[in-house]
């Protein structure tokens, strides 16, 4: 079985209303292009930011503008439209913890994607509005917080799935790196999943972004495995066209790690299938 549950029906750009893209007809676009792809595991998680609710739980800046659409109207279009897998990209901002819980634990979703974007004292570590590379700067201090609290959301126990683990490389070469070996970072994180039932998300959108490799590095894909942590495989989407983006090349990284099963979800219930 091929899945792919981190997936967007709509750019993470201004002017993509949920009107426009909640719609059977786009559903429909991504089940083809699934089909295509050999995937039979297909989910939707949009941005929680996108939504209303979100600004319940934290009212930042960068969100306001964002959070114009209904989060019980998305979770009603795709049980009752679609036949994709319902769940969420939720992110972890410390000292929201509860606030956030609650949104979730509200509704029904087959799975809840949990990911570090903001860092908190910090700023963003993805974007260039609100960046943590501009307010914090030393890739020592951003690399250390961001894993540190990568590790938090994992024990927090809020998330199915860990989405892309290590996003703080995202720029590659356009943002500092710390120098030596990343895997004192990662043992940063390691406790909190260790410790945690999470599923580690395997994307590649890494392959698509300036850094140019797969979410997350191979040793640290090694550690969580050493750990317990099954995997689950997904494209980051935003568009049909990048369902099951390089599945082939990741497909058979994973043999070479020694991963030959995926995480399915429904109704937060994982299991695990043979990959194929």
């Amino acid at each position: 079985m091929l899945t792919d549950y981190h997936v967007h029906l709509r750019p993470d750009e201004p002017g993509t209303p949920a009107s426009e893209y909640f719609t059977a007809g786009n559903a429909e676009r991504y089940r083809a292009a699934a089909e295509e792809q050999g995937i039979q595991e297909l989910g939707v998680a949009e941005h929680v930011y996108r939504f209303r609710a979100a600004l319940e739980v934290w009212e930042h800046p960068f969100w306001r503008p964002w959070a114009t659409d209904d989060l019980d109207e998305y979770c009603g279009f795709v049980r009752e439209e679609t036949d994709l897998k319902l769940g969420i990209e939720a992110d972890f901002i410390a000292g929201t913890e509860d606030r956030m819980a609650n949104l979730l634990e509200e509704r029904d979703w087959d799975y809840v994607v949990g990911s570090i974007h903001f860092l908190s004292g910090g700023g963003f570590v993805d974007t260039d509005e609100w960046g943590v590379w501009e307010s914090v700067g030393d890739p020592e201090k951003v690399w250390r917080r961001y894993f540190e609290t990568l590790g938090e959301a994992a024990r927090s126990g809020m998330f199915d799935i860990l989405s892309h683990p290590d996003l703080v490389k995202v720029w590659g070469a356009e943002r500092p790196r710390p120098d030596g070996d990343l895997r004192r970072f990662y043992d940063l994180a390691m406790d909190g999943i260790a410790d945690s039932d999470v599923a580690i998300e395997v994307s590649t959108a890494g392959w698509r972004k300036p850094v140019g490799e797969i979410y997350p590095a191979p040793a640290f894909l090694e550690m969580c495995l050493d750990a317990g942590r099954p995997v689950a495989l997904s494209s980051d989407a935003h568009a049909p066209e990048q369902l099951g983006y390089e599945y082939e090349r990741a497909v058979e990284w994973l043999g070479d790690m020694g991963v030959t099963e995926l995480s399915v979800f429904e109704r937060r219930e994982r299991r695990m299938e043979p990959i194929g």
